[in-house]
């Protein structure tokens, strides 16, 4: 492995620190990357396998790597798009997945999930993301005072 490819491993994990940082900081818990990353996991997951497969790729691409591979674990794209319309099944799974206490403390994570994105993805994918998404769940990526 050249000096490069290390630098850029070094890169991605610094990125992905960061949308930690910024996502604990977003929840109100500083100091708990743990808690920030449970989140942001079930957040991806949810969000991915809502979208149609050229979606989800097309999203990816604009992840660290380190947080490429996250979104990527356990995708089975032929499951793809899941078909609900409506925001309770997507917080539902956020609030399972990420082992929290129900649609409350779902809402306020999925929120803050979303504003961390809305940091580090083009607003072009953006409108893009939420084009192939039921409106509820869409919402969810708009600017922080238009949903819910």
């Amino acid at each position: 492995m050249s000096g490069s490819d290390v630098a850029a491993i070094d890169r991605s994990v610094a990125k992905t620190e960061e949308w930690l940082r910024q996502l604990a900081a977003e929840l109100g818990r500083p100091d708990d990357r743990r808690y920030a990353y449970r989140v942001l996991r079930a957040f991806l997951h949810a969000l991915r396998d809502r979208l149609p497969v050229d979606g989800a790729a097309h999203l990816a691409a604009q992840l660290p790597e380190l947080l490429r591979g996250v979104y990527y674990e356990g995708w089975r794209p032929s499951r793809t798009p899941e078909h609900y319309r409506d925001l309770a099944p997507f917080l539902g799974r956020i609030a399972r997945d990420a082992g929290l206490s129900g649609h409350t403390e779902a809402v306020s994570c999925a929120e803050a999930a979303a504003c961390v994105l809305r940091l580090h993805v083009t607003a072009g994918e953006l409108r893009k993301v939420r084009a192939a998404l039921p409106t509820a769940v869409a919402d969810i990526l708009a600017d922080e005072d238009t949903w819910l």
